[in-house]
């Protein structure tokens, strides 16, 4: 098996949890992927961040991350997986809110002014959180190249009328929900 089926089994063993949930966009649904469960992972983790390197190999970025908390491991995922690969690939992560106290930073990690950089998720629906990250990149002066996922559940149309790049390693149809 490659990166991806080992990932998307996974992904269907350990994420994929049956039920009825409400989602942070607030719809309502009668399952619920909660992929924190696979980044957060030691056997998954790494082939999160192969996987996403792979379905992003056509962008030309120079670090990854998203909004705080289900980006936070995707971009470190990614960034393990390109030194692993002999490459460099920095992480961030940025904060719902600036800080108030310290530096003041909204965005964690080394400085993105004036880089290239992919915006991150580990799945998204509306497209709300990831374009939220979309934007306080740019406002620090990022040239944001495009948005990736692990698992689109249906941002895509969203993050496009953005005239963003958009990469998902799965739709949500390749899952067994």
């Amino acid at each position: 098996m490659n990166d991806r089926e080992l990932l998307l089994q996974h992904i269907n063993t350990k994420a994929v949890v049956h039920g009825e949930v409400t989602l942070s966009s607030g719809q309502r649904a009668d399952y619920y992927v909660d992929l924190r469960r696979v980044t957060l992972d030691g056997a998954s983790a790494p082939l999160v961040g192969r996987a996403l390197l792979d379905a992003t190999a056509d962008l030309d970025y120079e670090a990854a991350g998203g909004l705080t908390l289900g980006a936070d491991p995707v971009g470190s995922a990614m960034s393990h997986a390109a030194a692993g690969r002999g490459g460099r690939l920095d992480a961030f992560i940025v904060r719902k809110e600036g800080k108030a106290h310290g530096l003041q930073r909204r965005i964690e990690g080394p400085d993105i002014a004036g880089r290239r950089v992919l915006a991150v998720e580990d799945t998204s629906t509306t497209g709300g959180s990831v374009l939220t990250a979309v934007e306080a990149l740019r406002a620090a002066g990022a040239e944001v190249v495009g948005v990736a996922v692990i698992v689109d559940r249906g941002a895509r149309d969203a993050v496009t009328r953005e005239g963003l790049a958009y990469r998902s390693v799965f739709e949500l149809s390749e899952l067994d929900v």
